[in-house]
Parts: structure tokens; sequence; C-alpha cells
């Protein structure tokens, strides 16, 4: 959310950040809203200070034996109220209008945010790893899947629909493996890991920034109340929601949760495999710093290190883009992805989105800290993802595999996978 004074001091910058993200944003149905909503407040608090001095007119009135003067007095008050009444009621209305228009005003975006439509607008900003010369035909994840029986989609699809899967045997192990060594990178580097709510309530997602824009994306619980976050990064801003934090040093949470996402808009895109699924795990990071740009600049460097790391672990080619303008969410003042080789496409896919979002998240969210002042700030938020699977099993698998068919287990994984090197060419029974 943005300061209402902040939106009439910039506001074309704001017309123009409309524009850029590609969203509709009512900004002139705002500026009236707010006009009429400033003009009601005033009209409002003059009527209650009249009201006021003409309550202690009445009171000083009786005193003097003045039961005429008293009883005009009286009725004069009378009036005011009924006048409050509509006044109040307007002013209400108008204020909730504001509320609701507000939370469709876009974060801007950094001065260094390529202006684009979409992601093929986005700027690739370098590259790490080379590239694998298989000097044979590679199979994709889903062929190396089935070949060492470790995921199941066909039976995924039995139980849960379309867009699921099973990962059965060694294919769970580098799930849980791949998650293991996230967590122990982060809290080797300040981070509190935490598991947390995947249930949440519809504010937490609005605080948050997620609604009202995404509902379409979200599962509802039917008469609960209650939705299944897409990340743990609602859970994690939503903890300190109406706090007073201390922010120095920056607070570094790592969320591991189970997601939901409907994907709904995705029909016929990447239907094989397990690039777009429903239901996903990943570790994710969010940061909490006070409102200074340079410091949450530095944050965001940070974390997309830290990502940056748990792939050069998994010894994964990978690259990293500077988000543009059009491929940003409302919510989101400046974005990195980085996008992980992946044979099977012939092209990098995205496995990691880190964002600055300023104090739009902790606005809406009511997260404060005391400056050296003492005064009462707004926080910056941010948040990337440490890992997410299935999605980097696809290129784990497809980037490690032999000729013979086996799999090369990167030796950062290996103490999670029992010592394992290799995961053979010739898999267990099946059952």
């Amino acid at each position: 959310m943005l300061d209402m004074n902040w939106i009439r001091e910039n506001e074309e910058l704001v017309r123009n950040t409309a524009k850029w993200k590609k969203v509709i944003f009512p900004l002139d149905e705002l500026l009236e809203w707010d006009d009429k909503r400033r003009e009601l407040r005033r009209e409002t608090e003059q009527q209650r200070t009249e009201r006021n001095r003409l309550t202690k007119e009445v009171e000083r009135l009786l005193r003097q034996g003045d039961a005429e003067g008293g009883d005009a007095a009286k009725e004069q008050v009378r009036q005011i109220n009924g006048r409050l009444t509509k006044l109040e009621a307007e002013l209400a209305e108008a204020e909730q209008r504001c509320g609701e228009l507000l939370l469709l005003a876009p974060n801007p975006v950094s001065a260094d945010t390529p202006i684009g439509a979409d992601d093929s607008e986005n700027v690739e900003l370098r590259r790490t790893g080379s590239l694998p010369d298989f000097g044979f035909t590679p199979r994709d994840h889903v062929e190396l899947g089935e070949l060492h029986d470790i995921i199941d989609i066909p039976r995924g699809v039995k139980a849960g629909g379309p867009r699921s899967y099973v990962l059965k045997g060694m294919g769970l192990y580098l799930h849980l493996a791949v998650q293991r060594l996230a967590l122990d990178v982060l809290t080797g580097r300040g981070f509190t890991v935490m598991d947390v709510p995947v249930i949440v309530r519809p504010e937490a997602l609005e605080r948050t920034g997620f609604f009202p824009g995404g509902m379409d994306q979200t599962y509802e619980l039917n008469g609960e109340k209650r939705w299944l976050a897409g990340t743990s990064e609602v859970s994690l801003v939503s903890l300190y929601s109406d706090e007073i934090v201390d922010a120095e040093p920056p607070l570094r949470l790592a969320g591991m949760s189970a997601c939901f996402r409907r994907e709904v808009g995705s029909a016929g895109r990447d239907v094989r495999g397990l690039y777009r699924v429903h239901q996903f795990s990943k570790i994710e990071q969010v940061v909490i710093c006070r409102n200074d740009p340079a410091e949450s600049e530095r944050m965001l460097q940070e974390i997309l290190a830290n990502a940056e790391h748990i792939l050069q672990l998994l010894e994964l080619p990978y690259r990293v883009v500077a988000v543009c303008s059009g491929d940003m969410a409302l919510k989101t003042h400046k974005q990195y992805d980085i996008e992980t080789w992946m044979p099977s496409r012939g092209a990098y896919g995205e496995t990691h989105s880190a964002s600055n979002l300023h104090d739009f998240q902790a606005r809406r969210s009511g997260i404060r800290f005391r400056d050296e002042n003492g005064r009462l700030q707004y926080c910056h938020t941010l948040n990337n993802t440490a890992v997410a699977t299935p999605r980097i099993l696809i290129p784990l698998l497809e980037n490690h595999q032999q000729e013979d068919g086996s799999i090369y287990i990167p030796k950062a994984l290996r103490k999670y996978m029992d010592g394992r090197e290799i995961l053979p060419a010739s898999p267990p029974n099946r059952n």
C-alpha cells in the first residue's frame, strides 16, 4: 500500500507505474474519493467542535437559570447530532472506498528496473556455470524419473488430478536433500528457520499484497474463510503484523512449507512433468529491515547471493535476470529472477525470484520500527526463494544424467543421501 499524500505528490509517477506494470488502477476515482473524504473530515470536525461548544453553553445557561436559552441550545445540539450522523456515515463510506482503491495502487519500480512489456524483455545480467555437453541424446526428467522409478505422474494424476505427481524412493530423498541443504546454508548465514502455517486468513494475503489481485491463483477452503498459501512469505511477514520490531540487525527468516497454486491461465503451458504443478515445497527467505533504501538493496543482494550459492553447491548452470516492469507484481519495487538451465526445454527455466518491496507490505501489515530519533517508521520487506521442489529436480536430474542413465549426485547433497555418489541406472524393484 502507498501513502495517500505520496500518491498526490507523485501523481504522474503513479500513472506511469500502472502503465508500466500493465495494471488497472483507477487513480482519478481514488483522488475524487480522497477529496470527498478530506472535506467530510473537515465538516465532521467542525460540527463536533460546535457541538462541544454548545454543550458547554447549555451547562452555563442552566447554571444561570436561563431555561429558555438552555432549551434553545439543546435544540441546536440535537440538530448537529442529526447532521453528524449523516456526515459520519458518508465519511465511513469514503474511508472504506479509499481503502479499497489504495489496495489497487502499484508499488513504483526502482530506477534501474527495465521498462518492458513481459518476460521477453527481462534483461540478462550474468551467467554462471557451463552448459552440459552430453555427447548422447539426453533424457528429460520424466523419462529419468520413470527409469529410476522415482517419479510417478500417472498415479499422481489418478489421486490428485492434473498437474499432480508422486515422488518415490530416492526421488523423495533428493527432494528432502535439497531442502536440508538450503536450510543448513541459511542457518549458517544467520537466518531463523521456521515451519509456518500454510492455511492462512484472507487478511494475511491482503496485507502481504497477494489479494485482491491474486485470488484466482489461490485455493479457498470453502466455509472456512481461509486460504492455502502459495508461499510461506505470507505467513512469515504476517507473524510480525501490527508489531514494532527491532530491525537492527535485520530480521532474517526462512520458512519451510508446502505451497499451493491454482495456475489459472496456464492451460496448455508446461503440461509435461514437474515444471508447473499445483502443490510443491519451498524454502523461502524473508527479510524485514529498516526503511533505508541502501540497506534494503544490500539485503536484496544478500538473499540473491544465498540462492546462487545453493545452485552452485548443486553444480547447476544458471543465469540472473533483471525483471522488467511488465513482468512484475503489483507489490514489487525491484526484482531479480534466477533461471536454471533445463536441457529438456533447451532453455533456462525460472527457479528463484528475489524481490525488494520497500515499505509496501509493511505499510499494509503495520510492521514498524523506531528510528534513531525514536520515531515510528514502516519497515522494508524482501523475499526470495532458497529452493523450490520438485521444480529444482528438473535441472538436477537432467544436467547430472550420464549416458548409461545413471545420475550424478552433487557433492554437497551426498551427506543427505547416505553418502551416495550416483543413482545407478538400474533402479530397485518396482512396487
